[in-house]
Order: C-alpha cells, then sequence, then structure tokens
C-alpha cells in the first residue's frame, strides 16, 4: 500500500468520525456576513449658499423652502406642510395636528410683500407634515430620533438663522412673524380672534397694565428689542393704541392683545412657542417675534380670504415700522 492510499484511508476514517461527532453535537452554526447599512452622510449646513435674495433654496429632499429675501422681516411657517414620506416614521407624541393652509397663505403673505414693499422677505416653510416633523419644537420632540427629521429640523432653523444674520448685518433689527392656526375650543366654541403670542402666558395678560408695564416682563417677552428702539412703552407695544394686535383690530381683523381685547380673561390662548423663544429677543438679539395664531374662517379658507389677510397684515406691518421706529420697510 502507498502513501497516497495510506492517506485516503485516512481521510475516510476522519470523515466518518466527524459526521457522527456531528449527531451527538446537535448542529453547526453557520455564520453569514451582515447585510451592509448604508449611511447618508449629510453635507454641512449652509453648503447650498451664499443667498441671494429673489432665490429659492431647498434643504434634503424639498422637505424645507427658504425664500431668501433682502428687507428685515422673517416669515416662518412651521405647520402647514402636507409631504409624509416614508424614510420618516411617524411621531408617536406632541401635537400632531396640521394647520391648514399656513403654507400657502404665507406664501400669499410674501407675495403681497414683495409688491408692496419692493423687497423680497425671508420666508422658511416646512413642507413636511407635522405628523413627520414639528419644527415649532427642540429637536427631541421635534424629529423623534429619526436621522431625517432631525437634519430636516436643522436645515430650518438654519435658514432662519441665515435669514436673522442678514439682517442684523444690513438693516440692524427686524421682526420675525411664526403664522399658525388655531381651531375649535374642545367645547365646539370657535374663537374668530387672532392670537398673538409674546411669550407672555394668559395669567400674565390678566394683569394690570401697571404690574406689566415693567422691565421684568418686557425683557421676558419676544419684542424687548423692539420696544427699546421705540419712544413708546412697553404696555403700549404690546397691548396699547400703538401695538401690533390694535393696528390689525383697526383693519378689521380683531386681535388679541389689543386696546379692545387686552387679555384671554379665561379663553383659550396660546402665548408663543419654541420658535418665537428662539428667534424672538428675549435673549437680547435684535430680531424681535411675534407668533401669529390665526382663526381658519374668514382668513385661512381660500385664495380669496388669504388675500384680503396678506394685504391687512402688510399694510399692519408697514404702520407699525413707521410708529415705533419711524420709518418705512425697504431693502
Amino acid at each position: 500500500m502507498n502513501r497516497f492510499q495510506l492517506t485516503l484511508i485516512y481521510l475516510s476514517l476522519f470523515l466518518y468520525i466527524g459526521c457522527e461527532d456531528s449527531k451527538e453535537s446537535k448542529e453547526i452554526e453557520i455564520v453569514t456576513p451582515v447585510d451592509t447599512v448604508k449611511v447618508e452622510v449629510f453635507p454641512a449646513l449652509g453648503h447650498d449658499g451664499p443667498y441671494q435674495s429673489g432665490n429659492i433654496y431647498y434643504g434634503r429632499e424639498s422637505y424645507i423652502e427658504y425664500h431668501a429675501g433682502n428687507i428685515p422681516i422673517i416669515l416662518s411657517a412651521p405647520h402647514g406642510g402636507r409631504l409624509t414620506p416614508d424614510e420618516i416614521s411617524d411621531r408617536t407624541y406632541g401635537t400632531l395636528v396640521t394647520d391648514l393652509n399656513t403654507y400657502e397663505l404665507t406664501k400669499t403673505i410674501m407675495d403681497s410683500m414683495i409688491i408692496r414693499f419692493g423687497g423680497y422677505p425671508h420666508v422658511i416653510l416646512c413642507k413636511l407634515k407635522r405628523t413627520k416633523l414639528d419644527a415649532n419644537r427642540d429637536s427631541t420632540e421635534a424629529a423623534q430620533e429619526n436621522t431625517y427629521a432631525l437634519r430636516a429640523w436643522q436645515e430650518y432653523h438654519h435658514y432662519i438663522d441665515v435669514a436673522k444674520e442678514k439682517i442684523k448685518n444690513t438693516q440692524g433689527s427686524g421682526l420675525f412673524f411664526d403664522i399658525h392656526g388655531h381651531g375649535q375650543n374642545p367645547d365646539g366654541f370657535y374663537d374668530l380672534r387672532t392670537w398673538l403670542g409674546y411669550l407672555l402666558s394668559s395669567d400674565e395678560l390678566d394683569q394690570s397694565d401697571a404690574t406689566l408695564n415693567t422691565n421684568l416682563y418686557k425683557n421676558k417677552s419676544s419684542i424687548s428689542s423692539w420696544v427699546d428702539s421705540s419712544s413708546y412703552t412697553f404696555i403700549e407695544v404690546l397691548r396699547g393704541k400703538v401695538s401690533f394686535g390694535s393696528i390689525l383690530d383697526s383693519l378689521g381683523f380683531k386681535s388679541l392683545p389689543s386696546l379692545n381685547d387686552q387679555s384671554p380673561a379665561g379663553m383659550r390662548y396660546f402665548s408663543g412657542g419654541y420658535n418665537t423663544a428662539r428667534h424672538g429677543s428675549r435673549n437680547n438679539g435684535v430680531i424681535s417675534a411675534i407668533q401669529i395664531e390665526l382663526p381658519k374662517p374668514g382668513i385661512r379658507d381660500n385664495q380669496s380670504t388669504w388675500s384680503n389677510y396678506s394685504r391687512a397684515i402688510n399694510s399692519a406691518i408697514s404702520e407699525y415700522y413707521l410708529i415705533h421706529l419711524n420709518r418705512n420697510i425697504k431693502n
């Protein structure tokens, strides 16, 4: 028997013993390669700049839309989007209701501003439905651990920061309007007034003029820098005859707070959210902010009501600038 034949016999015996052993060892674990997970690498925020007034810029997948401006006005609509992409799972907590037609209304206000003021406001719009992203909350509640929602949230606030910085550098100060919609109360009553949020709660607004007209409440508000630039007192700017609410009142759109409706007096009211706090002048910023909560009837219904309200709010903004800063809006 040669060496080759002897090797075959040993090999056969080894395989036989191996097979017998395999019966006693129950099973053999087979390890397969793990599927490769593709991780998307996002470009740095600002990669699409510099931002030229009159041009439109979009974030990833066009979830966020930014109209670059050259006048000291910023319009923001965080809750009017309708997109529901599969890559972003539904949010599981927080408010999920869409502010119907605020996307369309905000763009109508923008178009009216371009005609009236001869320049472009800065406009930032979230096109994602609120079930996917709430751009008026901190990042944790807004995106709820979804990478793509978080990126959209970052883009939204990046564009607002870009607008604020441009206004600061070219015009010194400006106004930020965060546009929302409010609906019926739980009991079915519909308050047809516009609610203006300055970061003062219902209970605080229920206090007397003498109590509110202090630096404590002025500095707590989202319009502190605006008041500092005005010759009027804080309470006059907040709800006096020269307040934004009173000006809107005079144009046929009843507002709270104003000279005629100074406080909620127990009614439901929204005082301003994350955007108003972050982008207003509570923390010594030069951009003052007002959250605008609009009823649907007479304002958010359709193109006709959007246009009527757009003309009114732009007249109010123009008068507000002239009264408090003694100047017209221009680029």
